[in-house]
């Protein structure tokens, strides 16, 4: 299935894989990759040389096309910039923040630029200081959020830009791509399906907090201090809670999450750790490769839009 998107990435089919922190490593980001979509490192808030050593050890696993989510507002995004643009990839996804000063050097690299963004503002922003195309997330999605849902979201940024939409947030199957589709976006961008697959190194508790996940089990923290997170709700997502409801300080709360993600990503703490997943948690409920996710999503999103 062809669209811009391919064509601009050189992929076969049109599925890119979030950049999550702590899941989004050099395996998943290669299989993705090998299974015909767009695997991404995700940088978080890592030293520039362990994302150095996280694409070279990628390169070793496929010859295809791959990239790089850089966290704009980590303490080493200068340094990760920087080693992104040497070792070289496909294209850069960025989070929290503008791109705009690494702008240049990557575009002389021949890297491609693509910021998530989670507004029409931010999206007009990103494309007239030069993106190649954009994430539209949709507050559906796990980790940190905005406050569109993809439904709306989507199609505003698509008639707002010219250059090709990606949709996130709550799409995790066939017909979230084809919905995805129908609302203008060029192409998908998944995370949740994805910390599931056999590839992927989290711990078999965290996978099987996600698989057993219902509709219910989605929790939003962080609401009252500007930066909302979406995860599993567990005994750490309770006492969170509460304690903002009390009118607990910013720094009280930041401290009670440090570290938390890694401790359920890592370490498998489900009970205190932050489990990070979006609504679509749900829809998962197989473990799989990343090729089989992939072709059953494409076999069923094609009879879905051959139908419509």
């Amino acid at each position: 299935m062809k669209s811009e998107v391919t064509e601009l990435l050189g992929i076969k089919y049109p599925i890119i894989q979030g950049g999550m922190a702590w899941v989004a490593e050099h395996n998943l980001a290669a299989a993705v990759s090998n299974a015909g979509g767009f695997g991404i490192i995700g940088a978080a808030n890592a030293p520039a040389e362990w994302v150095r050593d996280e694409i070279r050890k990628a390169k070793e696993l496929t010859d295809k096309p791959f990239g790089v989510n850089v966290m704009l507002l980590s303490q080493h995004a200068d340094e990760v910039a920087q080693a992104v643009a040497e070792e070289g990839v496909k294209a850069v996804t960025t989070g929290a923040g503008s791109p705009e000063k690494y702008m240049k050097m990557w575009k002389e690299a021949g890297i491609l630029v693509i910021p998530v963004v989670a507004s029409v503002a931010l999206a007009r922003r990103m494309e007239r200081v030069g993106a190649d195309a954009l994430v539209a997330e949709g507050m559906e999605s796990g980790g940190h959020i905005g406050a569109q849902t993809t439904m709306t979201l989507v199609p505003q940024i698509v008639d707002a830009v010219n250059i090709p939409v990606i949709a996130a947030g709550g799409i995790a199957d066939g017909r979230g791509f084809a919905a995805a589709r129908m609302l203008g976006a060029d192409a998908v961008q998944m995370g949740t399906r994805f910390i599931v697959s056999k590839e992927s190194i989290v711990h078999e508790a965290y996978k099987e907090r996600v698989l057993k996940a219902r509709d219910i089990d989605s929790e939003v923290t962080g609401m009252s201090t500007g930066h909302p997170v979406r995860c599993l709700r567990n005994q750490m997502t309770r006492e969170y809670l509460k304690l903002e409801k009390e009118g607990a300080s910013f720094e009280e709360l930041e401290l009670m999450t440090l570290g938390t993600l890694r401790k359920a990503v890592v370490e498998g703490d489900v009970t205190r750790g932050t489990v990070m997943a979006g609504q679509s948690a749900g829809l998962v409920k197989q473990e799989q490769t990343c090729s089989e996710m992939i072709e059953e999503i494409m076999d069923q999103a094609k009879k879905l839009l051959k139908e419509a």
